[in-house]
């Protein structure tokens, strides 16, 4: 007896309805965290400046801090003569005013006496017993921050959405932030399920295979934002996909099956979700992949991937991690980067489904990668996939084609 698909779905609609699930049952939430861990999470809220930066002029030199005029006129061959009455280095500060024929020595990132208008570098003037010869001119404001220069108080320096990487951070860290609001990463549990399957370091019996999907998918997960998990592995077994199921619900937003999607013996998954919730989508019409199954139980969103790698990494790709990647908060304007080249063999795709080609690419050469759904090396060589439209039977070589890119 053949498969039966009972809410079959196109491309298109699959890809609104996963997005419409996402968007009616989880909301994106926001956690407070110490500035210097948040490299790489997603910025919750704008952020405006408490304080001017820098919050006072400072020297962008070591050297002279001097009245400009005091400099006017002044060369190697003749130079003008200032008394120094003072030494700053950054951090100190001086109750001596700079005035007509006196100077003060400065370092870099020192605050600039009162009276100071600009530096003159040490590498042009000459200091001997109190006294510095100047050896060029400077013009007012000449090697000096002034306050506020960088960052006026009050101003947006970061947007929500905004990915925090060293730069960002720093910015923060400049006004005295030491915590900040993040998008709370999504929870993500991965459970891969089938009989035949085997964790690493257990022995490997003759029909069995390693898992793959589970922490292949979880990193995938990962890389979209997520704080993702592998929950271990279930048998085709009803009650205890049930239990599975009902377990991992309590810890995650999303629940990622791998295997268990197609009808036959031992796949029971759809009629665990028909029992504990809703099944929306029973099967898209995409090769490979088309056995995909999105359900939701208690307002958690439950996607059963097919069992072959290929067909999981796909069919995430594809139709899980754009909403899971807006959930995070990373990239609004979510767009799967994309490349042009000329296809270097043949495809012939089947009509009636949209088919994703894992390809490879070379420059401008599209190189078709042709194996099976669960054909492992194939993944680690793809760069991405080309979609062949449903109605579309032949790609020809050296016609242009789309590759959508791997994260």
């Amino acid at each position: 007896m053949g498969t039966e698909f009972l809410k079959i779905k196109e491309c298109d609609e699959a890809i609104d309805i996963i997005q419409d699930l996402f968007d009616k049952n989880l909301t994106a939430e926001s956690e407070e965290i110490a500035v210097t861990e948040a490299y790489g999470r997603i910025l919750f809220e704008d952020v405006y400046s408490r304080m001017d930066f820098p919050p006072f002029d400072k020297a962008l030199k070591d050297g002279f801090a001097i009245l400009a005029e005091d400099s006017f006129g002044a060369s190697e061959e003749s130079p003008n003569t200032l008394e120094v009455i003072d030494f700053l280095e950054a951090g100190s500060i001086t109750d001596k005013k700079v005035e007509k024929g006196k100077c003060i020595e400065i370092s870099t990132g020192a605050a600039m006496p009162e009276g100071a208008e600009a530096v003159v570098m040490v590498e042009y003037a000459e200091k001997l017993d109190g006294k510095v010869n100047l050896l060029t001119t400077a013009t007012p404001s000449q090697d000096v921050a002034k306050k506020g220069s960088d960052i006026e108080e009050g101003n947006l320096i970061l947007k929500k959405g905004d990915f925090l990487n060293p730069g960002k951070i720093g910015v923060l860290l400049s006004q005295g932030f030491e915590t900040i609001e993040v998008y709370k990463k999504p929870t993500v549990g991965v459970v891969s399920s089938g009989n035949e399957i085997t964790l690493q370091g257990e022995d490997l019996p003759f029909g069995k295979i390693y898992d793959v999907n589970g922490g292949m998918i979880k990193n995938d997960a990962i890389s979209c934002g997520a704080d993702a998990k592998f929950l271990g592995v279930m048998r085709d077994n009803y009650d205890e996909v049930k239990e599975t199921i009902t377990e991992s619900l309590k810890d995650v937003d999303v629940l990622l099956c791998s295997g268990g999607t197609s009808a036959g013996l031992g796949d029971v998954l759809k009629h665990v979700l028909d029992e504990l919730g809703e099944v929306y989508i029973h099967g898209i019409s995409v090769q490979p992949g088309k056995p995909t199954i999105v359900g939701v139980i208690g307002g958690k969103i439950v996607i059963g991937l097919p069992g072959n790698p290929v067909s999981a990494l796909m069919i995430f790709n594809a139709f899980v991690a754009e909403p899971l990647t807006r959930l995070a908060g990373i990239d609004k304007d979510f767009e799967l980067e994309t490349v042009k080249g000329k296809i270097t063999k043949r495809i012939h795709s089947q009509v009636g489904r949209m088919q994703y080609q894992l390809v490879k690419v070379d420059g401008e050469n599209i190189q078709p990668i042709f194996k099976d759904s669960g054909a492992i090396f194939s993944l680690s060589t793809a760069d991405g996939y080309v979609k062949i439209p449903k109605l579309v039977e032949l790609v020809d070589e050296g016609e242009e084609v789309e590759v959508y890119l791997f994260n």
